[in-house]
Parts: structure tokens; C-alpha cells; sequence
């Protein structure tokens, strides 16, 4: 009896030991450190790309450096970076009064475009005519063209940036579009809208202008006359503006002030221009 105790005794204890280095792992698994060489950063699918590609470039002049990438959208990138599980929150708009406490860096400037299947015969919308198309005032195109298409809405998924901005510029609720697909990125309102003869939707004006380049069957419309591209976004003389930041929780990850540094740097003023971005002026 007393040696099946003894048994016991010692089979408790290495429970409670394993349980313990189990519990210390998991702990060092989930904790992340300031000083550690791999950045995790989350948030708008606008932004994203632009990261993605700066990323590359760091990592090529800092080969200890690791920087994942991921979207998920603004709000994402808010909530990832104050829980702690991103270093680093990309943000395509400024910041709300109560996320003032993060610290946010501008990388560049971006506008919100209207875009059409390139088979819609328009090349302005007024302001007015995109809330009655958005809000089902209007059913075909040939209300405002010949076109006989049905119109096909595409609008941005609540709590998306791009949404946000949109609905508060024509001045509707999110309830008023209605919509007949709902997209979280811009490349899925890319595809979207090239692949549905008489779509309309909204993109980063970045994203469209590389689309078009590449010969996607898309058009960017003009919003009361104003032309919607890079040019006009960084003469301040397009509509619909925003800014596209980084955020982080504070001023102790070493590593992020250095990723967020350099992509503030002259250096990757190209990258910014490359993807149709306007750089932020430093």
C-alpha cells in the first residue's frame, strides 16, 4: 500500500510538472515581444498591397527581418493592433475619436473612385445620380443613358473604410444601398464589376488605375466633373480623399518604429507611386 502511494505521490508530481511546461510554452507561444524580428500587420485591403510591397523591400536591406502581411479590412487593423496580436495596423482613414490613443503614421494618400463595367456608355455621374443609382431609384441604365442594361450594385461590406467614406460623402446610411452583392476588397470589386455588364461599385482609385492599365473591362467615372486619378489626389482636387496609415499601440516595439520608418522614407516614395498612390509628404 505504501509503495502505490509513493506511485501516486510521484505520478502527481509529473502531472503538475508537464502541466506547468505546457503552460509555460503556451504562454511564450501567444506573448509577443517588442524586440522580436518578425512583424505581424493587419488590416485594410486597400493599404495592403502598398505594405506588401515596401515589406519586400525592408526585408531585402534588413535580411533578419520578417513581415507578414494580412487583410482583413480597417477595422481589423484597429482591433488586431490593441489586443496585441499585430505589431502593426493598416488603416485607410483617420482615425475615430476613440481610437485616438494609437499612434498613427500617414504613408500616402488615396481617393474613392466610382467605377463602371467599361460597357456602360457614361463618363460623369453627379452626385445626385450615384445616390439614386446606389439607392435603387434607378433600375437600368437607360434612365441616365442609351444602355439598356440592368444596373447591378456593388457595394462594400459594413465596417469596411471604403464603405464608410462613401455612404458619409453622399450623405446615406449603410441600410439606404441596396445592393445586390456585397465584396469586402477592392479586388473583389474589381472583379465584380468587370465581370457583370451594367456594375457599378467604388474602389481605392489606386487599385482601379492599375486595373485599367492591365486591361481589366472597368472605367472610373467622373463625380461632379472632378476626374478620379492619382494626379488629382495629390492636387488635393478630387472629392472623396483619404489617407492610408500605420498604426501601432505605442512607442516600445522597436522593430515596427523601424519597418514604419522606412516606409516614410524617400525610399519607398516609388513603391508608393508604382501602385498609383500619392507618397506622403515627409
Amino acid at each position: 500500500m505504501q509503495m502505490i502511494k509513493h506511485r501516486r505521490q510521484y505520478a502527481a508530481m509529473v502531472s503538475q510538472y508537464c502541466l506547468t511546461i505546457l503552460t509555460l510554452l503556451i504562454g511564450t507561444s501567444c506573448t509577443r515581444t517588442p524586440d522580436e524580428k518578425t512583424l505581424e500587420i493587419t488590416g485594410s485591403s486597400t493599404v495592403a498591397p502598398l505594405v506588401a510591397e515596401i515589406a519586400k523591400e525592408f526585408e531585402t536591406l534588413n535580411p533578419s527581418f520578417r513581415v507578414n502581411v494580412q487583410t482583413g479590412g480597417s477595422s481589423r487593423g484597429i482591433s488586431d493592433t490593441i489586443k496585441g496580436t499585430a505589431d502593426i495596423g493598416m488603416v485607410s482613414r483617420r482615425l475615430h475619436k476613440n481610437e485616438q490613443h494609437l499612434e498613427s503614421y500617414t504613408l500616402a494618400h488615396d481617393g474613392i473612385g466610382i467605377i463602371t463595367h467599361s460597357d456602360v456608355d457614361l463618363k460623369n455621374l453627379s452626385s445626385d445620380n450615384i445616390r439614386k443609382v446606389f439607392t435603387g431609384s434607378y433600375k437600368s441604365w437607360n434612365e441616365l443613358s442609351k444602355n439598356e442594361k440592368k444596373i447591378t450594385v456593388v457595394h462594400k461590406a459594413q465596417g469596411r473604410s471604403t464603405s464608410e467614406l462613401f455612404i458619409k460623402y453622399f450623405d446615406l446610411k449603410y441600410s439606404d444601398v441596396k445592393a445586390h452583392i456585397i465584396i469586402g476588397d477592392n479586388e473583389q470589386g474589381i472583379k465584380n464589376v468587370s465581370n457583370i455588364p451594367g456594375a457599378i461599385g467604388y474602389v481605392s482609385i489606386g487599385a482601379a488605375e492599375s486595373a485599367i492599365k492591365s486591361g481589366v473591362a472597368i472605367r472610373l467615372l467622373k463625380l461632379d466633373g472632378a476626374i478620379p486619378s492619382s494626379k488629382t489626389v495629390a492636387q488635393g482636387k478630387y472629392p472623396i480623399l483619404r489617407p492610408l496609415n500605420l498604426v501601432i499601440k505605442n512607442n516600445n516595439n522597436a522593430a515596427a518604429l523601424k519597418f514604419i520608418k522606412f516606409a516614410q522614407s524617400k525610399k519607398a516614395f516609388d513603391i508608393v507611386r508604382k501602385l498609383d498612390f500619392v507618397p506622403n509628404a515627409i
